[in-house]
């Protein structure tokens, strides 16, 4: 694909903010880059838009669909919000509907696409396909049926991705676009507070504001539909 280009990492397969937190409690210890004064790492962390899998319910994993009509209107809004806040790189999932999603917002940024597989959807392994419900009625949860990735690796690569674009980028603006699961994993173990009012919700085509400053992570806002966006709160 044209603009698409691939980044070193390990092979492993009503939208109102939420609160942002200078210093998160509890929050989890990723690997951190160099504090440099007052040098900030902002990244808008989004989802793809829908997808025909999205629309019927059923866990996407690592199925590849592209975005269906919905899916590229959003992708659409997105690019126009998120493609004028100065980025210095777009960073995606390797997924088609990540790809396309995040193909949109580089244009209107000026910039190609890097794709890093550490943002890749979890891997529901056989049950890829399957209504969420079915899979946890069957083995009493979804983290309990064989051949789920852990969340705990999800989260480890996803933050190691997320780590190394700040050290790229230390004082500057990311576009990341990933999966529901994968952005909230990343929000709550930064944020633990998100965990205890309720896991964020995630809607297709959404972006979150993270920042990166004198070596702390923060949550600047969750869940923002494009339309409806603080993308510049400070």
């Amino acid at each position: 694909m044209d603009g698409v280009r691939g980044v070193a990492g390990p092979q492993h397969e009503p939208n109102s903010p939420g609160r942002g937190s200078t210093a998160p409690t509890g929050a989890a210890s990723p690997p951190e880059p160099s504090p440099q004064s007052s040098a900030r790492t902002r990244i808008y962390l989004a989802r793809h838009g829908r997808t025909p899998l999205n629309a019927a319910g059923v866990l996407r994993g690592h199925l590849d669909p592209e975005l269906d009509e919905v899916g590229a209107v959003q992708a659409a809004l997105l690019g126009d919000v998120i493609g004028r806040m100065g980025l210095q790189l777009v960073v995606s999932s390797p997924l088609r509907r990540a790809v396309e999603t995040a193909t949109a917002i580089a244009a209107r940024a000026g910039t190609d696409v890097e794709v890093d597989r550490r943002l890749i959807d979890r891997d529901y392994g056989q049950w890829a396909g399957m209504p969420r419900e079915e899979v946890a009625g069957r083995w009493g949860s979804v983290d309990a049926a064989p051949g789920v990735e852990p969340e705990h690796d999800v989260l480890d690569r996803a933050l190691a991705a997320l780590t190394d674009l700040c050290r790229r980028v230390p004082d500057g603006s990311v576009a990341v676009v990933s999966h529901d699961v994968v952005n909230r994993l990343v929000l709550t173990a930064l944020d633990r507070s998100l965990e205890a009012a309720g896991i964020p919700g995630q809607d297709t085509g959404c972006f979150n504001v993270i920042e990166h400053r004198s070596g702390r992570w923060s949550v600047r806002s969750v869940n923002n539909a494009p339309g409806g966006h603080e993308a510049a709160r400070s």
